[in-house]
Parts: C-alpha cells; sequence; structure tokens
C-alpha cells in the first residue's frame, strides 16, 4: 500500500514562498507519475501541478503558472513544489498525488496523502 505524506505548509506573507515536499513510502514510486493538489474552504479540490516518472515532463494549472514549479527526486521517492510569489488565494490546503501517468494523474490519481495547510496572509 502506498502511503504519501506532505510537509512543508505553514503561514506566510503575500508574495513570500514556501516548499512543499511529499515523501512516498510503501513502494517505490519511480515508475509513476506524481502531483499536487489543492483545495480551499468553500470550493472544490483543483490540480495544480504534475509530472511525469522521471522529471521530464510537468504540466501546471494556470493560476500557479510562473509561481510554482514541481521537481521529485526518484532516489528519496519524494516529489516537491517550490511556491514563489504566493498570494492571498493561493491558500488552501495541499494534497499530494500519485498515479500511473501524468495526464491521468492531472484528473484521477490512485493515491492521496492527507494533504498540509498553506496559508498566505495579505
Amino acid at each position: 500500500q502506498v502511503q504519501l505524506v506532505e510537509s512543508g505548509g505553514g503561514l506566510v506573507q503575500a508574495g513570500g514562498s514556501l516548499r512543499l515536499s511529499c515523501a512516498a513510502s510503501g513502494r517505490s514510486l519511480g515508475d509513476s507519475a506524481m502531483g499536487w493538489f489543492r483545495q480551499a474552504p468553500g470550493k472544490e479540490r483543483e490540480f495544480v501541478a504534475a509530472i511525469n516518472w522521471n522529471g521530464g515532463d510537468a504540466v501546471y494549472a494556470d493560476p500557479v503558472k510562473g509561481r510554482f514549479t514541481i521537481s521529485r527526486d526518484n532516489a528519496k521517492n519524494s516529489m516537491y513544489l517550490q511556491m514563489n510569489s504566493l498570494k492571498p488565494e493561493d491558500t488552501a490546503v495541499y494534497y499530494c498525488a500519485a498515479g500511473d501517468a501524468i495526464r491521468l494523474v492531472t484528473t484521477t490519481p490512485k493515491y492521496w496523502g492527507q494533504g498540509t495547510q498553506v496559508t498566505v496572509s495579505s
């Protein structure tokens, strides 16, 4: 059974940066795509970014393009989300996810983490 654990969330001022981490256990995810989603209060969960198995391809939601960067380290079975120029509207619980392919991860991941809170103050 795959377990995903997020870390790195917190409170930051608008314009600041945070780096989220997702550590996988249970089996190696070196052959899997991984991604990030977020859910703001009162809103549905939405796709943020995804990366393919070797880090050679990545996709981003329009609201975060140019500000967020997704990466992974298969040797550490981990994935990261560098978030720069944060805005109050980025406030949400951020979830790590994993699945078979990058295009599937953007819509129907197989595995989910429990989430980490990111709060951006104005």
